[in-house]
């Protein structure tokens, strides 16, 4: 009876399942499915927080420094933010004319100077201009030189007019409003509070819009960047200029009825400012430099002027910008394809040799006794306690024509004394010295691979008839790609980017892209083209890693087990 009752129950409950069609639940009544995937999160979120401090770290001091130097090979602001006025003057000058631009750009050329001469930020974009035009450096240093002496043009006959105008105090007194007045006078360096922030003057700016703008960034240079009394300062000559313009400008007949602090000096400023002596800003430019007039710099200007571009990748691949779009440079100013071309072959050399040389040394590891393999491993591993500037170094006095290399040769009657081998400053000697320091990367792969290969392998191929090569070829060989895969992935990406031994022992001739590169970051200052160039050699090096895996594949790559 008992087996009858225990069958209805299970049918029972066999019945009720099927008649159910809600979700699973789980042992607190929630949604079995809802209840996993929390889980899931709770697990990922755990694991995400585990490591968060090493990312975190490998965000701050590796992918953003590539990050920021890789933004350098397109970022070209310096000239549009020190030439804000040139640069828009210039959207409106025809290149293709023959002919420089309209005084009003070599007045706005003017105007930028004088301030980037006092920001001392000139040299800087000299600097960056010179990269693109041969000169342009010591050009701009004398342009800022020379741009006070065309501003004490006007400064001179204000002053010559009037005292009234030779004092700081006297121009802050008609251009700033009354409660900043109140407040500089009251300041003094001992209170302990920032210098307050020049104020204009109502109804200034509408009536001498030059001269309040200029007065502007004067006063901002003088309080912020100097961090000097800015009541007492004396203006710049360019505010005299900017004065004389507004005096003679639109607004001239409106400055007559002006009645404000200084009115009588003003009127009497503006009657006598058209019969001033005046600059012819072109004429004055063409005395700083000849190359003003030119039309070279100013193709160079706007050219550059956006705030990116793509001059520095242009310069990476033998080019230039010209007013008919890119275009190769001449044949002797050609180098940087020839220096890529170069690192890619001497890289696909070094990593030849290493296998040539690592795999036997991996073979005869695997096989060994672990005893003595791993005394031999010391050998192979002693590289890596020795400093990579003293090998290199000891490389070079063994390579020279009078060093052990030569030396032994001569020996063992191999080359006369009178014919010695040229093994240093070129390319042979990068080729053999980088080969010595990258071999344990080689080796260290091949030999973890090696080792996984049972020799049993071999003794059953024999035992089916293979001869010694046979069985190596066809048995051991394919066993030990996947080491040599990834020996040569390590050694040819080390050897395209080394930069200290080719430059110790390689010469004019023996040098790769990375010391072209080394030399923009630590001695020509020009980091946009060595960030050009250090992400064209990563775009080759990505590009060369996505043909290997299509073609052997990355997944066949193992380090062993």
């Amino acid at each position: 009876m008992s087996d009858v009752n225990n069958s209805t129950t299970a049918l029972e409950a066999e019945r009720a399942e099927k008649e159910y069609s809600g979700p699973m639940l789980a042992a607190d009544g929630t949604p079995l499915k809802r209840s996993l995937n929390k889980a899931l999160r709770r697990q990922k979120l755990s694991a995400l927080l585990l490591i968060a401090p090493l990312l975190i770290f490998v965000m701050v001091t590796f992918i953003a420094p590539i990050a920021d130097m890789l933004f350098r090979s397109v970022e070209n602001e310096i000239v549009s933010d020190t030439l804000p006025r040139t640069t828009t003057a210039l959207e409106e000058w025809d290149a293709e004319s023959g002919e420089t631009p309209e005084a009003s750009v070599y007045e706005a050329l003017y105007h930028d100077i004088f301030i980037a001469q006092e920001r001392k930020l000139h040299t800087r974009l000299g600097s960056r201009l010179n990269y693109e035009l041969t000169g342009a450096s010591s050009m701009f240093r004398k342009s800022g030189r020379g741009v006070d002496d065309i501003g004490e043009v006007y400064q001179d006959q204000l002053e010559d007019l009037n005292e009234f105008w030779e004092r700081g105090e006297n121009w802050n007194e008609v251009l700033g409003s009354d409660a900043w007045l109140v407040d500089i006078k009251g300041w003094t360096e001992d209170s302990g509070t920032p210098q307050p922030a020049f104020e204009m003057r109502d109804g200034i700016t509408e009536l001498f819009p030059q001269t309040a703008t200029y007065y502007l960034i004067f006063a901002d240079f003088v309080q912020n960047e100097d961090e000097d009394y800015l009541y007492e300062e004396d203006p710049w000559s360019l505010i005299y200029s900017a004065f004389y313009d507004d005096l003679t400008g639109e607004n001239a007949s409106s400055i007559a009825s002006y009645s404000g602090t200084g009115a009588a000096e003003i009127a009497e400023a503006a009657a006598a400012a058209p019969s001033f002596e005046t600059v012819e800003y072109k004429t004055a430019f063409a005395e700083i430099d000849k190359d003003w007039v030119a039309l070279p710099v100013w193709e160079t200007i706007r050219a550059y002027s956006p705030n990116f571009t793509n001059g520095y990748f242009l310069n990476s691949v033998d080019m230039q910008k010209s007013a008919d779009g890119p275009e190769f440079r001449p044949e002797n100013q050609r180098i940087y394809g020839t220096l890529f071309l170069r690192t890619l072959f001497m890289s696909m050399c070094i990593t030849i040799s290493c296998i040539l040389l690592g795999y036997p040394i991996g073979w005869i590891l695997a096989n060994l006794p672990a005893r003595t393999a791993n005394l031999l491993m010391i050998l192979v591993l002693l590289p890596f306690w020795t400093s990579l500037l003293v090998r290199t170094s000891a490389w070079k006095v063994m390579l020279q024509q009078q060093g052990v290399v030569n030396d032994t040769l001569v020996w063992l009657g191999v080359v006369a004394d009178d014919s010695r081998l040229a093994l240093i400053n070129n390319q042979t000697g990068t080729i053999i010295a980088m080969t010595h320091i990258l071999l344990p990367f080689m080796i260290l792969p091949l030999y973890s691979v090696m080792k996984t290969v049972p020799p049993t392998y071999l003794r059953a191929a024999k035992s089916l008839g293979a001869t010694n090569w046979t069985a190596f070829w066809r048995v051991y060989f394919p066993q030990s790609v996947p080491g040599i895969g990834a020996g040569s992935i390590l050694v040819f990406i080390l050897s395209i980017g080394y930069y200290i031994t080719p430059e110790i022992v390689g010469g004019t001739t023996g040098t790769f892209i990375s010391n072209r590169i080394a030399y923009h970051i630590s001695s020509s200052l020009n980091w946009g083209l060595a960030a050009a160039l250090g992400a064209i050699l990563l775009a080759v090096v990505l590009g060369l890693y996505y043909a290997y895996d299509k073609i052997v594949g990355i997944d066949n790559v193992k380090l062993g087990g």
